[in-house]
Parts: C-alpha cells; sequence; structure tokens
C-alpha cells in the first residue's frame, strides 16, 4: 500500500503558486456551500508517521477553509478509570450536518499504538479493526463525508527530517525521545500500519496514502481531495426519502413474545409496602458498596404508553443518593440532535464510574415510534438494530451494566389509565393526542416491540420484560431486577 506513496513526489514553487490560489478559493467555496445546505457533516483522519506533516496538514485545512465551521480535534488517550467506552470521546466531538471535524489523534490511534509496542494480540487487534469498521459503517451510512489520510515517509526520510528538526534551536522540542524510539522501531509500525491500513479502506471510507517528504505536494494533494470529494457530494441528485405508512410494516419474524407475558400477576398492597421498603434499602447498599465505585450503570425503560415507567423510575431513585444518578427523559430528537448520527445523543449521556443514567425512553425510538410513524426510512431502522446492539456491547464490556426494561400493559388497561388521567386534573398533563392516536396503531406497535426484543435482547443486554397491569407488581419486579445486576457484577 506504502509503495505509491514511495515515488519521491515533489511540486515546484512556481507550480503551487499557481495553484494554490484557484484550490483554497475553491474550497471556500465548497464549504460554504455545504454550510449553507447542511446536507451532510465532513470527517477528515490525519494520520501517519512521525514528522510526516500531521500536524502542518491540520493547520493548511485551517488555513485554506473557514476555521469557523471546522472542529479540531487532537484527542489524547482517555484516563483508564474513566467508566466509559473508549469510543465515547470520539461520538461526543462528531461534527453536525454542514460542519467539518478534523481529527489528528482518531479510533485508530490507541489500537494501533498498543498492537505496535505488543500490548494487544492479533486476535484483540482485529476484533478492535471490526469495531471500526462498525463505527465508520455507521457514520457513512448516517450520510458523513468521511476522508482518511495517511501521510507517509520513508526510514530514511523520517529520520532526515528529525536531524533537520533536531539542528535548529526553534524546533528542537518537536524531536522527543519517543520520536527516536519509534524511528528504531520503524518496521514494525510499517508493518502494523499496511495491515490496519489494508483491513480499513473501504469503498465508503477510503484511506489515501501522501507522501510526505515534499510539503508542497503534500498540501495540493489533501486540498484536492478534500475539494474533489466535496464537490461530488454536493452535486450529487437528492434521492428522495421513502418512508413506510404507519401500520404498514411487516412483522419479520412474525413472535408475538408479549402476548405470553401474564398480565394478571397482582401483590397486596401490604406486601408491597414492606417488599418496597426492602428493595430500595437492598439497591442503595448495594449502590454505596466499595466495589461499586469500579461499576456504572444504564437503565433504559421502554414500555406501552401509561404503563407506569415513570412511578417505576421514581421508587428507583427514592432509593439512591441523589449525587449517583442522572435520570434521562427521551423526547423527539431537537435541530442540534437531527444534525448528527442517531445514537449521539445517547452516547454523550453516558455515566462515568460510580454513577448511574436511567432513561426514559431511549435509543429503541428507532426502531418503535419512527419505525410506525414512518420517521425514518425501512433502511434506517434494519440496521439500528445491529448498531444499537454494538452500542450495548461496547457498554457492557467496560463494565457499565445495561439493564432494559419493557413495561407491557393491556389495551384495556391503558384505555383505562388514559380516561383516568383525563378525568383528573394532576394528571391531565401526562396524556396527549399523540397517545390517543398511538391506540389507533396497537398492532404495529406490538409487532415492532416484538421484532425489538428478538433482535436485542443479548447475553450482555437482555431485556426485562415486565407484565404493568398491576402497579405494585411492576414496580418491585423492577427493582428486584435492577439490584440483581448490580449485586451479580459486584
Amino acid at each position: 500500500m506504502f509503495e505509491s506513496a514511495e515515488l519521491g513526489h515533489e511540486i515546484d514553487k512556481e507550480r503551487y503558486d499557481r495553484e494554490e490560489p484557484e484550490l483554497r478559493a475553491a474550497l471556500l467555496k465548497a464549504q460554504y456551500e455545504l454550510v449553507d445546505c447542511k446536507k451532510f457533516p465532513v470527517v477528515i483522519l490525519i494520520g501517519g508517521v512521525d514528522g510526516a506533516g500531521k500536524g502542518e496538514t491540520l493547520n493548511q485545512i485551517n488555513e485554506w477553509m473557514d476555521p469557523r465551521h471546522i472542529q479540531t480535534n487532537a484527542l489524547r488517550p482517555m484516563a483508564e478509570d474513566d467508566g466509559r467506552p473508549p469510543m465515547w470521546k470520539f461520538w461526543r466531538v462528531l461534527p453536525p450536518n454542514g460542519k467539518t471535524g478534523v481529527f489528528v489523534g482518531s479510533w485508530y490511534s490507541v489500537p494501533f499504538i498498543r498492537r505496535v509496542y505488543g500490548e494487544t494480540k492479533s486476535a484483540r487487534f482485529q476484533a478492535e479493526i471490526d469495531q471500526i469498521l462498525r463505527f465508520e459503517q455507521m457514520l457513512t451510512d448516517e450520510g458523513a463525508l468521511v476522508l482518511k489520510f495517511w501521510l507517509h515517509l520513508s526510514k530514511k526520510g523520517q529520520k532526515k527530517q528529525f536531524e533537520k528538526l533536531s539542528r535548529k534551536k526553534a524546533t528542537r522540542w518537536r524531536v522527543t525521545d519517543t520520536d527516536w524510539k519509534h524511528l528504531d522501531m520503524y518496521d514494525k509500525f510499517q508493518e502494523v500500519a499496511q495491515h490496519m491500513l489494508r483491513e480499513t479502506s473501504t469503498a465508503d471510507a477510503p484511506w489515501l496514502v501522501v507522501e510526505g517528504t515534499d510539503e508542497r505536494y503534500r498540501s495540493l494533494t489533501v486540498g484536492q481531495t478534500i475539494l474533489d470529494a466535496l464537490r461530488r457530494r454536493l452535486d450529487e441528485p437528492k434521492i428522495p426519502h421513502r418512508n413506510r405508512k404507519a401500520g404498514t410494516t411487516p412483522s419479520i419474524d412474525g413472535v408475538s413474545i408479549i402476548d405470553r407475558l401474564d398480565l394478571d400477576r397482582v401483590v397486596d398492597k401490604e406486601v408491597y409496602k414492606a417488599e418496597l421498603d426492602e428493595q430500595q434499602g437492598r439497591l442503595n447498599t448495594l449502590t454505596r458498596h466499595k466495589k461499586f465505585e469500579k461499576l456504572s450503570v444504564v437503565t433504559a425503560f421502554e414500555g406501552s404508553d401509561a404503563a407506569g415507567k415513570g412511578g417505576s423510575i421514581r421508587r428507583i431513585t427514592q432509593a439512591l443518593d441523589a449525587r449517583r444518578y442522572t435520570v434521562i427523559p427521551v423526547a423527539a430528537p431537537n435541530d442540534e440532535e437531527k444534525a448528527r448520527p442517531y445514537l449521539w445523543r445517547f452516547w454523550r449521556q453516558l455515566p462515568e464510574r460510580g454513577r448511574i443514567s436511567i432513561f426514559d425512553r431511549t435509543w429503541y425510538g428507532r426502531v418503535l415510534v419512527e419505525r410506525v410513524e414512518g420517521y425514518c426510512s425501512e433502511v434506517d431502522w434494519m440496521r439500528a438494530y445491529s448498531e444499537i446492539n454494538d452500542f450495548e456491547e461496547q457498554l457492557a464490556k467496560n463494565n457499565t451494566v445495561v439493564v432494559k426494561f419493557w413495561l407491557q400493559i393491556s389495551n384495556e388497561e391503558q384505555l383505562k389509565r388514559f380516561e383516568e388521567r383525563k378525568a383528573t386534573p394532576h394528571k391531565r398533563h401526562k396524556i396527549t393526542d399523540e397517545d390517543w392516536r398511538n391506540r389507533d396503531k396497537w398492532d404495529a406497535y406490538r409487532s415492532a416491540v416484538c421484532d425489538m426484543i428478538d433482535r436485542t435482547s443479548t447475553e450482555h443486554a437482555p431485556w426485562t420484560l415486565v407484565p404493568a397491569n398491576d402497579k405494585y407488581y411492576a414496580r418491585l419486579e423492577v427493582l428486584r431486577t435492577l439490584a440483581d445486576a448490580i449485586e451479580a457484577a459486584l
């Protein structure tokens, strides 16, 4: 792969002075078009050999384009005890539609350097590569333009560059002991890099290897590549967004698992009061355990309208130190959230170690309400299953306890609760016109729920289906299940 970058490309000053102003003007024009239309975000990765010009390339992009619309990300490795998955720091800074995010130090950096140093075996490195491929596929599926540049130098060229910088007092600081150490490890770096680039250069997110010896060649090549890619995307015709109509989405597997729930389970009020105290005390004790500081907890609540999610959540929070948890109510995405990949708004809410995030409605909205109501295409909600499973797997692998609840009530019980809310002044805010409309799509939602449970109930993040016609039973089941999950993790 690096052979194409070993040709000693050079551009004389006269040619550079002639081409640079035209390229710069065209880049700015394309950037402003993107800012105005907000059709997609641009994600640029700059990696490569030490001394090949990564920092200079970043500076050149910011000089040629309007830096007000560029997010520059030079990210260092996250603290090991933060508690969030490694990809969290990249998710939280993804650019919105119309903006450009430039990464010097990306999701490749840590897996790459650990493999070079022999800290990870081949199988682990391949698993990390597979995760990166899924992440980048998600970005491109969501519409992002992903451009990846690997700046290359031969071993001789890298040594020459280090010696040149070291001779001058003004630039001597740029060459560290680590740089010289890496020069001695050049062959190992190239071996790992070639494997990584071959495995992760895809049709939608290819790597471009750029010879870094001549800075004029490097700058024009990177700039022209960005311009060409921007123009192709900006000039392509808009494809109509086709959605299914509400209620017409067929059941994928035809499984009605929620119909098998025993909704008639009840708990006597006196028994409820006694066990509520017991389970809340148990939960409180577990979250004060010294080992809990090494965990984080994500609790996800979904369910039928009026199934009692809010009441169950309140019984959890009553048992907890307010400093340990955050309740995150999820509504329709706002403009900021719509401008980024679907899971972005959930990644940024992940808890640190020793904390609990309680989601009232979740990332499953894409395969439930968005699917049934036709707010996204069939392609979007179909691929969401694997993206969600990957998201939850990353949480679980990072010592996050993932507990997911589906609270189910009968059609008749829902109508009864709707009428009660309508008649009770302090509960009227809980019932909306949309809730009534959703009742007409009961069967469509049931089909979507069954598909969701079938496709996303995994070993590391299983669904707990809670019969909720009796609120007392549902609340106790939620508390027991959450406490059991934390206890098992401890």
